[in-house]
């Protein structure tokens, strides 16, 4: 009775956990979208501005970094940074949103950019899960809560139980 109660409440615990990835999500896939969207007006401006000028963006980076000015060179390093940057964010929205419920659930950490990951963490609004998916990830939570709970509580038991039987079998 202790048992079930115990893994019971550890199912619905993982249950309300599990529910919330879905909206987790979603949420960190419109701020990497965001960043994304403006790391891209950045790049496409860089690019026209270059472009005006009848330099590639790795000419104009070369400018940038054989000038004899700290500032302008440093200016060269930071916007390798940002291309760089919006590659590799682009790259990754693309895999989440390409990604189904199972996929994003495994690859989502890989994934987490720790600026974007934890500010969506730090503003993070719970949601009661009212699609197919939040319900599947509740059920499984509360299925895998309450079979691990229940399996520990067992194995602390065990001690316990082996004494009744040294008892009813002296008696």
């Amino acid at each position: 009775m202790v048992r079930r109660l115990i893994a019971g409440i550890g199912g619905l615990g993982l249950a309300v956990v599990l529910s919330q990835f879905p909206e987790y999500a979603q949420q960190y896939t419109q701020r990497l979208g965001g960043a994304v969207d403006e790391l891209k007006v950045i790049t496409e401006e860089f690019d026209r501005s270059a472009n005006e000028s009848g330099l590639t963006r790795s000419a104009a980076l070369e400018r940038y970094s054989t000038a004899n000015d700290a500032f302008l060179a440093e200016r060269g390093t930071s916007m390798t940074a940002t291309f760089q940057r919006y590659d590799m964010l682009s790259d990754t929205l693309s895999r989440i949103q390409g990604a189904g419920p199972i996929e994003r659930l495994q690859s989502l950490p890989a994934y987490l950019d720790t600026d974007i990951g934890r500010r969506t963490l730090e503003n993070y609004q719970p949601a009661v899960p009212v699609t197919v998916e939040g319900i599947l990830y509740a059920g499984a939570g509360f299925i895998l809560g309450y079979l691990g709970l229940s399996g520990l509580v067992r194995f602390c038991a065990l001690p316990f139980k082996r004494r009744d039987r040294i008892r009813v079998s002296r008696a």
